[in-house]
């Protein structure tokens, strides 16, 4: 029986001992994936560090770039007022748009009188030449 015992304790000494060299390589094997993933994430905080500038630099650009068109939208807009400004004493286009071709035909109508043609009264009331 002491045979047996001593045999159990060298078949016992040798399975913690591959147990203890199987841990090892285990824990081996997680420090280097360890540090492998850690290396990954610092690239990936790097990347999107790096990502994250870009975008400020962009959006400063583009809050610029609004700065510069709502001004220069302002100034077209004080040329439209300064160009309407005219219009308004009339009323609404429609109603300048009509007074524009009533003249245009008054004045059509005086150039034809001049070179010698007939004036002649249409439906609407305006004058027509022959």
């Amino acid at each position: 029986m002491a045979s047996t015992a001593t045999s159990s304790t060298a078949v016992g000494s040798d399975s913690s001992r591959s147990q203890a060299e199987a841990r090892a390589a285990v824990l081996a094997s997680l420090e280097s994936a360890g540090s492998s993933y850690d290396s990954q994430f610092q690239r990936r905080a790097t990347d999107l560090h790096t990502n994250a500038t870009a975008i400020a630099k962009q959006e400063a650009q583009v809050k610029r770039q609004t700065e510069d068109l709502a001004k220069e939208s302002a100034k077209w807009q004080k040329e439209l007022d300064k160009a309407t400004k005219g219009l308004n004493e009339f009323g609404d286009m429609q109603n300048w748009a009509e007074m524009m071709e009533r003249d245009f035909l008054v004045l059509e109508e005086t150039l034809r009188l001049a070179e010698g043609g007939e004036a002649v009264e249409n439906a609407s009331g305006g004058s027509q030449w022959r």
